[in-house]
């Protein structure tokens, strides 16, 4: 069933999305070469409690840390270790998450390690304006394909690949609610959206192949011919006056600049 929010909702949920947002930043503050991604989620798991939330991931379905962190062909699901550390031209997803007065917030973000080649920096450029454009299609009247044809077409158009076995939800109470919001599609195919609906939509583009391997951890999943993923999402509600994001970039791409 998909669950329908008030403009109240909304607000709790866009707080959870800013928080986890703030998050990612202060994160993206200490990612250098030599830092290991054990030491990234004990930074993201302080900074959520801090703010009075609880992390997301932590225990969800069995698994084992805050941030789930992929680096370079890892795509999604990766588990922070003290044994993975940072080096120059690294590619890193984190994907966080938060619960905070009953509801719940979750967004990625791919960070660089220093320089990367043009081809990677294209990747990430790519897959971010994927992202965006499949927001843009998350309007009421249109369905689930339309925001599914647009990142498809943006990454295909330009040489990428998207992942088919994992895809993006709807968000609020639970972290995973219906509707599941696909990265590929036909417009005008799927359920249709409606006011009041919140969905995650988050890209998974690959350089190479879009097969993907699941890892015997029983969490990472990465590129078949291990080529460069990378993955942004966040959270999008449905409006009367048409799509609102309730992830802040802008506050990542700041402070990693600084």
């Amino acid at each position: 069933m998909i669950n329908i929010k008030t403009e109240e909702e909304i607000e709790l949920i866009r707080e959870n999305n800013l928080l986890v947002s703030a998050t990612l930043a202060e994160v993206g503050r200490h990612i250098k070469p030599g830092i290991s991604t054990l030491e990234l989620d004990a930074i993201a798991e302080e900074f959520i409690r801090s703010h009075g939330a609880v992390p997301a991931f932590l225990g969800y379905g069995g698994f084992p840390n805050t941030l789930c962190i992929s680096l370079n062909e890892q795509v999604v699901h990766g588990i922070p270790s003290s044994k993975l550390v940072l080096k120059e031209s690294d590619i890193v997803s984190v994907d966080c998450g938060t619960i905070m007065k009953g509801f719940y917030g979750d967004s990625a973000y791919t960070f660089t390690v220093g320089e990367v080649s043009e081809d990677v920096a294209k990747l990430l450029k790519v897959t971010k304006e994927s992202l965006c454009k499949g927001a843009m299609k998350a309007k009421a009247g249109n369905r689930v394909g339309d925001i599914a044809s647009a990142v498809q077409l943006h990454a295909e158009l330009n040489g990428f690949s998207v992942v088919r076995e994992l895809v993006g939800h709807g968000l609020g109470r639970n972290l995973h609610e219906e509707p599941e919001v696909p990265n590929f599609g036909s417009r005008g195919r799927g359920p249709l959206l409606k006011v009041g609906m919140v969905l995650c939509i988050e890209p998974m583009i690959n350089m190479g192949t879009k097969s993907v391997i699941f890892e015997q951890d029983g969490w990472t999943v990465r590129t078949k011919d291990r080529k460069p993923s990378a993955h942004f999402e966040y959270a999008v509600a449905i409006t009367k006056d048409g799509p609102d994001v309730l992830t802040d970039f802008n506050v990542i791409e700041n402070a990693i600049k600084q």
